[in-house]
């Protein structure tokens, strides 16, 4: 087992979790993006405002992308149990 493979292990790991958690967070993102120039062009400047509909596009964004996300970590859960001789020794 040399610095490549552990390096390529890891690297596979960061691009898994990114890929996963990108959909969510772009859908946060352009929520809060929507609330908060709602919030500028009424003037309204509620801290709370912002959260309920952050909350309910990620929860369906989760229940749209959940499958999706659930077959890249089984696929990459697979991938590291079986190599884990690889990993041994």
């Amino acid at each position: 087992m040399n610095s490549h493979f552990i390096i390529g292990v890891a690297e596979q790991g960061i691009m898994t979790v990114l890929a996963i958690s990108l959909p969510l967070l772009l859908i946060a993102l352009g929520i809060g993006l929507l609330v908060s120039i709602f919030q500028a062009t009424t003037q309204i400047q509620e801290q709370t405002l912002a959260f309920i509909p952050k909350i309910i596009g990620v929860l369906l964004g989760l229940i749209f992308f959940g499958p999706w996300m659930l077959s890249r970590i089984v696929d990459y859960s697979f991938q590291i149990f079986n190599n884990l001789y690889r990993f041994i020794g």
